[in-house]
């Protein structure tokens, strides 16, 4: 059976639960997966306990789960990939990596930041999903890095690996994967009907959204649920079903009917004829008959 250890770091907080994952998969030699915050102590205990690295793998750049990888790496002689940091191979979709009875595949998941990536271990079911799905609570998508639209994507794709046990960056351990991610598209779809009626009242700012949409929740997160509705809205926009008039926190967001691409059908944003694709294409087929 492979071994798969979890070495809790000491850093927890609003964002990070009780703290960081830091996963220790296989033996002899092992793969470490994010190493964390920079905190001697917790790099020391993960160096201890999984003895010989060939690998050290990084879900995404945020100060929980990259900061110590580069040094850890150094420190026990292991190669470094990241989809995006410093110091870093970087890793590609699809990428298998293997020590000792280990065989790990990266899957890249962007959406929680355009840089995330899982890692999926077919032989047994084992999905280590960083932040895009944590072991209590919902995954945070902060615009501009994070965006909606990705992440469900992302999730989707998830699905479709079948795996069985979730090991996410914060949080328990998830024994039904399926569930979970189910929970995780439903609950997505529920917060986007809650903003799409809100806004069937009338143009709303997005504090006036948050102050109707998380009116049972404590006002100290607020400034995260304004983060999330905007995500939201941004994902609405770009289906061309909500726009917005001004600017800044004053902003004024409204329900638009989906306007349709008149090239090829596809949604497209606010008063805009033509798709972002559709448009490229005309611009380079209009650049061609110049002479």
């Amino acid at each position: 059976m492979l071994r798969i250890t979890r070495i809790l770091a000491p850093n927890p907080s609003i964002y990070t639960l009780e703290g960081t994952n830091t996963w220790i998969v296989g033996e002899d030699p092992a793969i470490v997966i994010d190493p964390g915050p920079s905190i001697p102590s917790h790099l020391d205990e993960v160096a201890i306990t999984a003895g010989r690295v060939a690998q050290v793998l990084v879900t995404h750049d945020h100060p929980d789960h990259a900061p110590g990888a580069a040094a850890f790496a150094r420190r026990v002689g292991a190669t470094l990939h990241a989809w995006k940091l410093d110091g870093a191979e970087h890793l590609r979709d699809g990428q298998t990596f293997r020590a000792g009875n280990a065989e790990i595949i990266a899957v890249h998941t962007p959406g929680h930041t355009s840089d995330h990536v899982v890692f999926f271990v077919p032989a047994e079911g084992a999905l280590f999903t960083g932040d895009a799905v944590v072991g209590k609570g919902t995954s945070f998508i902060d615009p501009p890095d994070g965006d909606l639209a990705q992440y469900l994507r992302s999730l989707r794709r998830m699905q479709e690996l079948r795996a069985r046990t979730i090991y996410p960056g914060h949080g328990p351990v998830v024994l039904d994967a399926p569930a979970k991610l189910h929970e995780y598209v439903e609950h997505r779809a529920e917060r986007e009907h809650q903003v799409v009626a809100a806004l069937d009242g009338g143009p709303q700012t997005i504090d006036q959204l948050v102050e109707v949409i998380y009116a049972d929740y404590p006002l100290d997160v607020y400034p995260l649920a304004a983060r999330s509705v905007l995500a939201h809205l941004l994902k609405l926009e770009g289906e061309g079903r909500a726009e917005r008039k001004g600017k800044g926190d004053g902003a004024t967001w409204r329900v638009s009917a989906a306007r349709e691409c008149a090239r090829c059908g596809k949604p497209v944003k606010g008063r805009a004829r033509y798709c972002g694709s559709c448009s490229l294409i005309l611009l380079q087929e209009g650049a061609g008959t110049e002479g």
